[in-house]
């Protein structure tokens, strides 16, 4: 911490504001240092990726091997950055019940938000939640946003999708789809198909927010099954999309198998290509 802040903190006179202060602050500090050691992991990572021994990178680090071999193995993974830096909020919709006029999280979109939370947590991160609104209101310019929300629940989450250049959403008489406009492939859920199956498919990607200063992670099932198949995906491969995308922007098709029981997904894979959009 810069010795100004620390005088400008220790200066505050009311406790209460100064309490508050240094726990503020504290708590950038120890977002920092997180990051920071994940950065330091990542490099070493990319280092010896590209031929260089660990004792190599130390020598030209000024750093023992010991040291390097420490920090290789330990502190948050680097693609952790995949969900994103320091801080993070994972975005699920409200429901209206009709039973009670009240906004509810569906149950679905609930087991959703915790699992993404839960996940994101284990990469080091500090997350935190919100929602959009019954009316579909949203406020999508800020930094480290996890949406769980399909284009039928918000306006502002549709114009994002429509920023897509490749995987689209659309509807006909059996209901909602995705189409890959560069192939022409149409994904369904297997509730469209006779007879139904328990199958969904979901859209993962990274899209520009609406200011257009950064982005946003963004996921939706065409039923919930499909959301929730995209953090089963995400909780096993999240290294191997870091690798392939990294913090660049993407999208791609997820297919989802569930238990028809319990809804519950049994397997989920990548049935698109995987698109960078920095490449189109």
């Amino acid at each position: 911490m810069p010795s100004s802040e620390l005088e400008r903190i220790a200066a505050i006179e009311d406790p209460y504001v100064l309490l508050r202060a240094a726990t503020e602050r504290l708590n950038a500090a120890q977002q920092e240092v997180t990051e920071l050691a994940r950065l330091r992991r990542r490099v070493i990572q990319d280092l010896h990726a590209q031929g260089m021994s660990y004792a190599q990178i130390a020598e030209a680090a000024g750093l023992t091997r010991g040291r390097i071999h420490q920090i290789r193995h330990t502190g948050p993974a680097p693609e952790g950055a995949f969900f994103g830096m320091g801080a993070v909020t994972v975005v699920t919709p409200l429901r209206l019940d009709p039973a009670t006029g009240r906004s509810v999280v569906a149950l679905d979109d609930m087991r959703a938000g915790s699992r993404l939370e839960n996940l994101a947590r284990g990469y080091g991160l500090s997350v935190g939640s919100d929602n959009v609104s019954v009316d579909g209101d949203i406020n999508l310019n800020r930094p480290g946003l996890l949406v769980i929300c399909g284009p039928r629940m918000s306006a502002a989450v549709r114009e994002c999708y429509d920023k897509d250049p490749v995987v689209r959403w659309d509807r006909d008489d059996k209901g909602w789809l995705l189409r890959d406009t560069r192939t022409g492939t149409v994904y369904r859920s297997g509730t469209q198909t006779d007879p139904p199956r328990p199958t969904d498919s979901a859209y993962l990607g990274r899209l520009p927010r609406p200011d257009g200063n950064g982005s946003l992670l963004i996921i939706a099932g065409i039923h919930p099954n499909g959301s929730l198949g995209v953090i089963h995906l995400l909780a096993s491969e999240t290294a191997t999309l870091w690798g392939q995308v990294g913090d660049q922007r993407f999208s791609t098709v997820v297919g989802v198998e569930y238990d028809p029981d319990s809804g519950e997904p049994v397997k989920a894979e990548l049935i698109s290509p995987l698109y960078r959009h920095d490449e189109d």
